[in-house]
């Protein structure tokens, strides 16, 4: 099994940053991809920020111009760097991974349980 735990969540002014993480854990043989949705009350979860395979890089385009991700592959951990916050940034942050648990189980999706995070005007 693999787990997913995202950290970092908090309340901040508008104006303000947040670094959030996501740690993988358990059974990993490869992680394919790495992203970072996002759902707002009221909202459909969109897609925030991600490593997509072959290791590209993709932003949502509300934020591509003040969020930034990387990932360390030591730690199976990717982090968000959110900086530039805006009151339509809050929402609960999900991340989400494909993951190769093993060459005969092939890429299976997980997702974490969520972070929340606030910005006041």
């Amino acid at each position: 099994q693999v787990q997913l735990v995202e950290s970092g969540g908090g309340s901040v002014q508008a104006g303000g940053s947040l670094r959030l993480s996501c740690a993988a854990s358990g059974s990993i043989f490869r992680i394919n991809a790495m992203k970072w949705y996002r759902q707002a009350p009221g909202k459909q979860r969109e897609f925030v920020a991600g490593f997509i395979s072959g290791g590209n890089v993709n932003y949502g385009e509300s934020v591509k111009d003040r969020f930034t991700i990387d990932i360390d592959n030591a730690k199976n951990t990717m982090y968000m760097q959110m900086n530039h916050m805006k009151p339509e940034d809050t929402a609960v942050y999900y991340c989400n991974a494909y993951v190769v648990v093993s060459v005969v189980a092939g890429v299976q999706s997980y997702w974490g349980q969520g972070t929340q995070v606030a910005i006041s005007s």
